[in-house]
């Protein structure tokens, strides 16, 4: 589905006007989502917390021939669980039973503003999510920040995952280490000020070469519509505190302790790097070269395997689905 006609979809339920970025037509949405069609039907779970009314939303897929196996799908920042879609499909068709959540301040989940935002607590989470389906164990899929929340979660319960599958991953370097530091504060007044032209633009410089397809719109409409929406000041504090989670609370450090089989599917193309505006022009272009990044993870992770796709950028699944593909499949089924 197009941005155009996902913001048909949603012209009946919000009243302001639409914006345009590229030849998409975006239209704003609020913070709940409402009105926005993701791929399956969304459920609704209760998650524990004495000061917040939290209800973390996610997709409980079944497929038409099980095969016992179950896999859960994580999405990066700019994200939320509805650009799983074709992954979805194609694990259903294999039999895998697939549960996709949207985190804590992203998707159609609750967005707190005075939330300790953490890779732990989503961990916490996502256990007890699995634990309320029922599922012992899952193969665990992370995308971009959903790759940094797939790691911290192998780590916490490595019984509770089959195998590990980290698709650009961000955090495969200490950002601390190398760009000055901007507070929340700060982050919040950059997110208040972007645009729907200004978040196509860093999406096709950094994801896709500066490249744009049509088929790319759906990845736009999300971060698009929410900065033209009635909430934008919600959302930009809720951004401004998972970059702030992003940022210092690294992941890579423990990459030696991970013990589970992985998968490193890794487009070279990305140039995907937190804070890389803060730095100097030097250290700027030394961040981010995800061809050197992928090696040094595989080498760090025990027995890793590594599938490098040059001159794919920051989402293979959207921009080399059948390569992409490939190599999950592959090491999914492998025993």
């Amino acid at each position: 589905m197009k941005a155009l006609s996902l913001g048909l979809a949603l012209a009946g339920s919000l009243c302001l006007l639409p914006a345009h970025a590229g030849d998409s037509t975006i239209l704003p949405l609020d913070a709940k989502l409402d009105g926005y069609p993701y791929p399956y039907p969304v459920k609704y779970r209760k998650i524990v917390d004495p000061w917040h009314d939290l209800q973390g939303a996610y997709m409980d897929l079944a497929p038409a021939k099980p095969n016992g196996r179950a896999v859960l799908l994580l999405h990066g920042k700019n994200f939320s669980g509805a650009y799983w879609k074709e992954t979805a499909d194609a694990l259903l068709e294999d039999g895998y039973r697939v549960v996709i959540p949207d985190q804590i301040g992203f998707g159609k989940s609750s967005k707190p503003v005075d939330y300790p935002y953490s890779f732990q607590s989503y961990g916490l989470q996502m256990r007890d999510l699995l634990d309320d389906l029922g599922i012992d164990r899952a193969a665990v899929v992370g995308h971009s920040m959903g790759g940094m929340v797939a790691a911290r979660f192998t780590l916490m319960f490595p019984e509770r995952v089959e195998k590990l599958v980290l698709v650009n991953p961000i955090g495969l370097e200490d950002w601390q280490r190398f760009v000055p530091y901007a507070s929340v504060a700060d982050v919040y007044a950059a997110e208040l000020k972007k645009t729907p032209e200004s978040i196509r633009a860093y999406m096709q410089k950094s994801y896709f070469d500066g490249q744009w397809k049509d088929d790319y719109d759906p990845l736009l409409a999300l971060q698009a519509g929410w900065s033209i929406g009635p909430d934008k000041e919600v959302l930009a504090r809720v951004s401004a505190l998972t970059a702030d989670m992003i940022f210092t609370q690294p992941v890579i450090h423990e990459f030696p302790d991970i013990k589970r089989p992985v998968l490193l599917i890794i487009g070279e193309r990305d140039r995907t790097a937190i804070g890389k505006d803060r730095a100097t022009p030097e250290v700027a272009a030394k961040l981010g070269q995800y061809q050197e990044l992928g090696k040094a993870a595989a080498a760090a992770i025990p027995g890793a395997e590594l599938v490098a796709l040059p001159g794919i950028g920051h989402l293979p699944q959207a921009e080399a689905f059948p390569d992409y593909w490939k190599a999950l499949e592959k090491f999914l089924s492998a025993e």
